[in-house]
C-alpha cells in the first residue's frame, strides 16, 4: 500500500538539482559573513522581494522570533490575528523569549482591516504596553491557506504605520499567495517593514527560511539571530537548495493549488465532509468531519490505517496539504480513501 502524505508541505524532499547544488556549494563561515553561497542566496532573496537585504535563518519560527525581537522591546505589544501561526503554534516564544505581549484581532479567514488595527491599538497610556508591531500572516494557515491581497495588506499596514508601529509578515507560504493572485512578492514588501518566508515548505528545500527587510533591520536581526542560536558556520549547504528553489520552484506551486481544488471537488460530493470552498485559495484544505460521527483524531487514525496521512486541525477538523510529489491521480485516490472510511460507504464499491 502506497502512503499519500498530506499532513503538510514540510514533508517535501529536495530535488536532484538541489542535492547536486549542495555538493557543489562554495562554503565559508557565515558568522564571519564569508560563506559565498549564503551571501548569494541573501542577495537573491532581497532582489526578489525588492528589499535592501536578507538573512538566512534556520526556520520560520526563528525568523518570526528574530523579527519580533528586532522590531520590539521587552514589554511591547504585537497586534496579531487571533489564530495566526505566530501566536498559535510558535510555543509562546513572543512572550517566553522576546518578552512581547500579544493583542488579538479577529479576522475574516485570517484577514482584517485597517480600521480593526486602529481599534485594537490602545495608544499611549501608563496602564498599557505600547503597540509596537503589527504581524500579518500570508497565507493564513488556520484559515485554510487563504490569501491577503496586496491592497488588503496595504490598508492594514497604512493604519499601523500611521500609529507608529512597524509591520511584519509571517510569509511562510507567501509565494503561494503571490502565485494564486498573480502578483510578485515585491508587491507585499513595499507596504511592510519585514517579511519571513520558508524555503522548506512548498519550495521543497530540506531546511531554512529567510528574513527580508531594510539594511538597518537586517543588521540588527543578525545579532538577534546569533542570540537565539541561529549563527551558522558553513551554511552554504542549506543556502544552495534555496537558490535553486527561488530560481526554479515558484511557478510550480500552481500545481499544488490545482490539486487542492481538485480535492475539494471530489470531497464536496460527500455529505459528511464539509469544506469552506472560499477559503481554499492555495494548497490547504480544511474539512469539518463532525457529520461523520468521528472526531478528528478518529478520522485521522482510520485514514492513516489506509495509507492517507492527514493532520488534526481541531476537535472536528482535519487538514490536507498538497505539495510537490502529489499528483492528480493521488488526489483521486485520497477521495476514494476518505469515502471508504465513512461509516456508510455510499457508493457501495468501497474496498480500499
Amino acid at each position: 500500500m502506497r502512503t499519500i502524505d498530506l499532513r503538510s508541505d514540510t514533508v517535501t524532499l529536495p530535488t536532484r538539482e538541489m542535492l547536486e547544488a549542495i555538493t557543489q556549494a562554495g562554503l565559508g563561515d557565515d558568522v564571519y559573513r564569508e560563506d559565498p553561497t549564503v551571501n548569494e542566496l541573501q542577495e537573491l532573496a532581497a532582489r526578489t522581494f525588492g528589499a535592501e537585504d536578507a538573512l538566512l535563518v534556520t526556520s520560520g519560527t526563528q525568523g518570526n522570533l528574530v523579527a519580533m525581537m528586532t522590531h520590539c522591546c521587552r514589554g511591547d505589544e504585537v497586534l496579531v490575528e487571533s489564530e495566526a501561526h505566530i501566536y498559535y503554534y510558535e510555543v509562546g516564544n513572543m512572550a517566553a523569549v522576546a518578552g512581547i505581549v500579544p493583542r488579538l484581532i479577529k479576522g475574516d479567514r485570517g484577514v482584517f482591516t485597517g480600521e480593526q488595527v486602529r481599534q485594537a491599538a490602545r495608544g499611549r497610556d501608563i496602564h498599557f504596553p505600547p503597540s509596537r508591531l503589527l504581524a500579518l500572516e500570508n497565507t493564513h494557515n488556520r484559515a485554510g491557506g487563504s490569501c491577503w491581497t496586496p491592497a488588503q495588506m496595504a490598508d492594514a499596514a497604512k493604519a499601523a504605520h500611521e500609529m507608529g508601529m512597524k509591520v511584519h509578515i509571517d510569509g511562510a507560504r507567501i509565494f503561494n499567495a503571490a502565485v494564486a493572485l498573480g502578483v510578485p512578492v515585491s508587491e507585499y514588501m513595499r507596504h511592510v517593514d519585514s517579511i519571513q518566508f520558508c524555503l522548506s515548505k512548498g519550495l521543497s528545500c530540506p531546511a531554512g527560511s529567510m528574513l527580508v527587510g531594510s539594511r538597518e533591520f537586517i543588521e540588527a536581526a543578525r545579532k538577534n539571530r546569533k542570540m537565539v542560536g541561529g549563527g551558522m558556520r558553513q551554511a552554504g549547504v542549506i543556502a544552495a537548495p534555496g537558490i535553486v528553489a527561488l530560481n526554479t520552484m515558484v511557478a510550480r506551486l500552481a500545481e499544488d493549488h490545482a490539486n487542492a481544488r481538485r480535492l475539494v471537488d471530489k470531497l464536496e460530493v460527500l455529505d459528511e465532509i464539509v469544506i469552506d470552498r472560499a477559503s481554499v485559495q492555495t494548497n490547504i484544505v480544511v474539512a469539518d468531519v463532525s457529520a461523520t460521527g468521528m472526531t478528528a483524531a478518529e478520522f485521522k487514525a482510520r485514514a492513516w490505517k489506509k495509507g492517507l496521512l492527514v493532520s488534526e486541525f481541531g476537535p472536528a477538523s482535519v487538514r490536507f496539504v498538497t505539495h510537490r510529489g502529489i499528483t492528480a491521480e493521488d488526489i483521486d485516490q485520497v477521495a476514494m480513501t476518505v469515502e471508504s472510511i465513512l461509516p456508510a460507504c455510499r457508493s457501495g464499491a468501497c474496498s480500499i
